[in-house]
């Protein structure tokens, strides 16, 4: 008989399988997280986003976007390792408003990188999307830290690339916390621009797991609901890309 959380687990697979995509409820992530290690620093870890730095590749749009990046190397099990500070790239395939260049964002601090909430978070992605792909032996995981801010008549743009593949085989899409916001619709289309459909992330936990290889994703503009108050959404993106 299945556990309540190898069930969750079973059925999240298949609709990934079945759509290329699935929302997933802050709760059922908690569980799924906790039923590796209780995440007893997640406080400490989602704090680090108050420390963040600005995205100097977005030019006039940079100052809504805060954000940190590291890269890990992980086989099919064992060690999830972190590698030396490096670029992030895409190539205009996939990304025409900043691909084809190498960015250097802020590294993820080290404390965090080596928390027990990231590493859980790591583990569950490399685990769940490897039953996926039992075939991949190594993977390359990069780690986005995203804060999203919205200011009197400027909303802030999650994804001001558009609807867009990140040019990987699986993404997560985490949210860490959301303050004074309204919007941020996460939407899913097909190759021909069909919208596949569309959630909200809105609590603490809640998640998108995306097959970048079969399905497209944007993110809807974040606007201020009190505009004399800060705003601000935070993510925890995670992709993960085989390694021939």
């Amino acid at each position: 008989m299945q556990t309540p959380s190898g069930s969750a687990l079973s059925d999240l697979r298949e609709t990934l399988r079945r759509d290329g995509f699935s929302f997933v409820t802050g709760s059922v992530m908690l569980d799924l997280f906790e039923q590796r290690h209780a995440l007893d620093d997640w406080a400490r870890f989602a704090d680090s986003w108050n420390d963040l730095a600005p995205d100097a590749y977005l030019a006039s749009v940079g100052h809504h976007r805060t954000r940190r990046f590291a890269v890990f190397a992980a086989g099919s099990s064992g060690a999830i390792v972190r590698q030396p500070h490096q670029p992030h790239y895409q190539s205009r395939d996939y990304n025409n408003l900043q691909g084809g260049i190498e960015r250097w964002f802020e590294p993820v601090l080290a404390e965090i990188a080596e928390s027990v909430s990231l590493r859980t978070v790591l583990a569950f992605c490399r685990d769940f999307y490897g039953e996926l792909s039992p075939e991949v032996a190594a993977w390359h995981i990069e780690v986005h830290q995203f804060r999203i801010e919205a200011r009197p008549g400027e909303p802030g743009q999650p994804t001001p690339e558009g609807v867009h593949r990140d040019g990987v085989n699986y993404v997560l899409v985490l949210l860490i916390d959301r303050h004074n916001i309204v919007s941020g619709t996460t939407t899913i289309h097909a190759a021909d621009g069909r919208e596949l459909g569309s959630f909200t992330l809105t609590h603490p936990m809640d998640a998108a797991l995306v097959d970048d290889s079969r399905v497209f994703h944007g993110v809807t503009a974040v606007e201020a609901q009190d505009p004399g108050q800060p705003s601000h959404r935070d993510v925890l993106v995670v992709t993960l890309r085989a390694v021939s």
